[in-house]
């Protein structure tokens, strides 16, 4: 079983935490759910949402936690603008300068422009709210809408935030990233990694802003989601059973999966695979799923490859145990955008299955080549059918990469462990936060 949190008394130091998030919870965001939760259990607490709620296909455990919610949305959108109205008529400068600072730049797209505009409206609705509620430091899970909300409270009250900053959220990087970052008082990444990518940004930064301090980035893995009750059985009886899961966007790299299947059945391979997930245009991600649709046609894969869709997060674990081998083909997309380390690998990897993996991003943190797993080039369809049939053809192999695979998988992402080191770290930068502003 993986560690479960149960609450821990709260000590009289303990900052009180503002966890600033767009929904909570959202069923493609579990380990925000599990980080989340476990502050909860730690620290003082409130979450706060930008939007209403979204419960689809969230788990029981999910639905039950976000009862606790202090959400915004729609609903509270003559509230919201009732408190920009009253704040842009008592200190129309200051307003000004906050929305040219936060809004008034040269985003990528006009849905990008939408939630920095609408978190910089619940930013000024909120500030006075955390500020009443005695919320210490605030955290906000994601370097967009989320950190926009939380800098504005923290340019309009001065309580300090941390940021998380991880893959595709620093490449392409949005016009505003690395302000955002050097105005955190701390900064959290999910792996070695982005770690690395974020000391440049803030070294780049840094050239232009002399004198300005340096926040901590530290890395923190992500917790594992699921319970872990019983692995999987790997039989490998033929056909094998791949499993790839995943939202359907261009980083995922299922299309070369799929060229991968082709090179398989021209190779009279046993084998079937389920491509599990989707949301393409839902999630704002375009028509990918009607081409991997497109391209399974014209591939003649058919009776090999299914879409089961989207599924409900307390089914995973059985559409896990069920199959044999988890492939993640993830690649480095053109303007940048890239994955992690993808959740769905390490829940798969926990539960016992062995992996295939691309050598792309974080990837080879948690895939150690020949010992947790395989790795392959990206966007090499051949390299990839190859190392599937390595391990189809060789179940002891597979059997022993995917017991490695579990051990490390449970001590990288132990949600007791990372639970205290995120509690941890906010506690300190809040203490390293007060500590530096006693000094001035």
């Amino acid at each position: 079983m993986t560690e479960q949190s149960t609450r821990i008394p709260f000590h009289s130091a303990s900052p009180k935490v503002g966890i600033i998030l767009l929904w909570y919870p959202l069923f493609t965001q579990p380990f925000i759910f599990r980080d989340v939760e476990a502050i909860k259990t730690r620290l003082p607490a409130i979450v706060y949402t930008l939007y209403g709620e979204n419960l689809r296909l969230c788990s029981r455990e999910m639905c039950q936690a976000g009862s606790s919610a202090q959400r915004l949305g729609i609903k509270k959108l003559l509230p919201i603008l009732f408190s920009n109205a009253k704040f842009l008529l008592g200190h129309p400068l200051r307003y000004t300068q906050l929305f040219g600072n936060h809004v008034m730049r040269r985003w990528k797209s006009f849905e990008i422009l939408g939630e920095n505009l609408w978190a910089f409206l619940c930013g000024i609705h909120l500030a006075p709210i955390v500020l009443r509620a005695g919320i210490e430091i605030l955290y906000a899970p994601w370097p967009r809408g989320t950190t926009t909300a939380a800098r504005v409270i923290f340019h309009c009250t001065g309580i300090p935030y941390v940021t998380v900053a991880r893959a595709d959220n620093l490449e392409p990087r949005d016009p505003d990233l690395v302000d955002k970052l050097l105005d955190a008082c701390a900064i959290r990444t999910n792996n070695c990694a982005d770690g690395m990518r974020i000391e440049k940004l803030l070294a780049e930064g840094l050239s232009h802003n002399t004198g300005q301090d340096t926040p901590e980035v530290r890395v923190i893995y992500n917790c594992l989601t699921l319970h872990v009750n019983k692995c999987a059985p790997l039989a490998m009886k033929k056909p094998v059973k791949l499993l790839a899961v995943g939202r359907f966007d261009v980083t995922k790299g299922f299309d070369v999966l799929l060229d991968a299947c082709a090179i398989l059945l021209d190779q009279h391979v046993s084998f079937t695979l389920s491509l599990v997930g989707g949301g393409g245009k839902l999630m704002g991600l375009g028509n990918l799923e009607e081409r991997l649709h497109r391209q399974t046609r014209e591939l003649g894969l058919e009776k090999i490859v299914s879409f089961p869709g989207l599924v409900d997060h307390d089914a995973f674990p059985d559409i896990l145990r069920s199959h044999d081998i988890f492939v993640a083909p993830c690649v480095i997309a053109s303007g940048g955008a890239r994955d992690g380390i993808p959740n769905t690998l390490i829940e798969a990897m926990s539960f016992g299955l062995p992996v295939v993996a691309t050598n792309v991003s974080a990837l080879p943190e948690i895939v150690r080549h020949e010992h947790t797993g395989l790795l392959v080039p990206q966007r090499n369809p051949a390299a990839l059918a190859q190392a599937l049939r390595t391990l189809i053809e060789n179940p002891e192999k597979a059997r022993t990469l995917a017991l490695n695979g579990a051990k490390l998988a449970r001590e990288l992402f132990s949600p007791q462990k990372n639970g205290e080191l995120l509690a941890d770290f906010l506690v300190q930068a809040n203490r390293a936060w007060r500590s530096r502003k006693c000094a001035e």
